[in-house]
């Protein structure tokens, strides 16, 4: 398979002196990590991101349940896996039961899988609500804290730091994320992450940059309060960072088809004003480096090309490219198929400007979240209670 070569960036990464963003003993070269997304944040997309990143920030992993790793299930061992230049193993834990997930961390820890555990506590799928959690886990104060503890406990031993993200809360009547963030750091999260949204809310409106902003007043000044939500070009980065006093960003959605983005937020971060305006040539080898290196993660050329798919409409956003191209872009099976297409684009087409911004990805309308029966009539956990969220993980997606 012959490698493709990208064109450098023009984002210069951040220095660690320009913006320094601590994760235990690391100092990151930019205050910018990318979300983990479930079938989205593999090995091959990370590295793709850290190759057009210029290496600055984290790249997280896609979210692995607890009890999957506890058993070494094969889905949950190929979720872990780093590529060798990795520079930190880090890892996305899925987790309502604190003894199952400590011993999650043990597994992890056995099979040096991590050199960072992020704490999710801020999935809004029903699959995951219904049964007490992601989103709606917080409510139940007493278990969050729990949860935290038994992880930073497990994981302390080893350094290995401990992060917490999460939303505001379930809905705008029960909003928990001062409560949790306040709790976080008491049982010894390195920092906070806030997404401004409830989980009712899934992805629209608007992100509350405001909640972020009192989460960073409410948190002592030495804890790292990031900020995620609506962050889809370096603009925003920066405004985030502006607004709401926060110590850094987290970017899913708006690298979709760019994952050039980590290179520009650390370029704007850190006063450069260069950015990657790309021309169609560039946004075309990126793709294709993309399918090569899920080829190379997943050791099969056609999954590999089924699964690269789903990036075509966000690659090409704004690009003069036909339908009948794009569909048949979408049906690959090979390298030489992703060649074939391509090569009939006008790759000399320019960067389209605004139309290649703005939001990309799923967004959804504001629900009713799904919750377990009597889950909001308090927020300790009471004996029945205790035995649905131990058993949650089982049913959860992920690994």
């Amino acid at each position: 398979m012959t490698a493709t070569t990208l064109p450098p960036q023009t984002g210069a990464p951040a220095t660690a002196g320009d913006r320094a963003l601590r994760l235990g003993d690391r100092v990151l070269g930019a205050p910018v990590v990318l979300a983990p997304m479930a079938g989205i944040t593999n090995a091959a997309f990370r590295r793709l991101c850290r190759e057009l990143g210029g290496g600055a920030g984290l790249y997280v992993s896609e979210m692995v349940t607890s009890r999957a790793l506890v058993e070494r299930t094969p889905e949950s061992l190929r979720l872990t896996e780093h590529h060798p230049d990795e520079p930190v193993k880090s890892v996305q834990l899925y987790a309502t039961d604190p003894a199952t997930a400590a011993r999650a961390v043990d597994t992890l820890l056995e099979l040096d899988r991590a050199e960072h555990v992020d704490l999710n506590f801020g999935c809004p799928v029903p699959k995951v609500t219904r049964r007490g959690g992601g989103a709606a886990l917080p409510w139940k104060a007493d278990l969050f804290r729990a949860v935290v503890r038994a992880v930073v406990r497990a994981a302390e031993p080893a350094g290995v730091p401990v992060t917490v993200k999460m939303r505001k809360g379930i809905d705008a009547d029960h909003l928990t994320y001062l409560d949790a963030g306040r709790a976080a750091v008491d049982e010894g999260a390195a920092w906070v992450a806030l997404h401004g949204r409830t989980a009712a809310q899934l992805y629209a409106p608007s992100a509350d940059w405001d909640a972020i902003a009192r989460l960073r007043d409410a948190l002592p000044a030495e804890v790292p309060v990031l900020g995620n939500g609506d962050v889809f070009s370096a603009e925003d980065a920066v405004a985030m960072v502006e607004r709401t006093g926060c110590d850094g960003v987290v970017v899913g959605r708006g690298c979709l088809g760019r994952p050039w983005l980590f290179a520009d937020i650390a370029a704007a971060l850190a006063g450069d004003p260069a950015r990657t305006r790309p021309d169609l040539r560039t946004v075309v080898a990126a793709f294709r480096r993309h399918a090569e290196l899920l080829a190379d993660n997943m050791a099969d050329e056609a999954r590999a090309c089924r699964d690269i798919r789903k990036h075509v409409s966000w690659y090409l956003k704004g690009y003069p490219v036909g339908h009948e191209l794009r569909v048949r872009l979408a049906l690959v099976d090979s390298l030489a198929d992703i060649d074939a297409v391509t090569a009939e684009m006008p790759l000399d087409a320019a960067y389209p400007g605004e139309a290649a911004e703005g939001q990309r990805g799923r967004a959804g309308s504001p629900r009713p979240v799904a919750l377990p029966d009597g889950w909001l009539r308090s927020r300790s956990l009471d004996a029945s209670g205790a035995a649905e969220v131990a058993a949650a993980e089982a049913s959860v997606s992920g690994g």
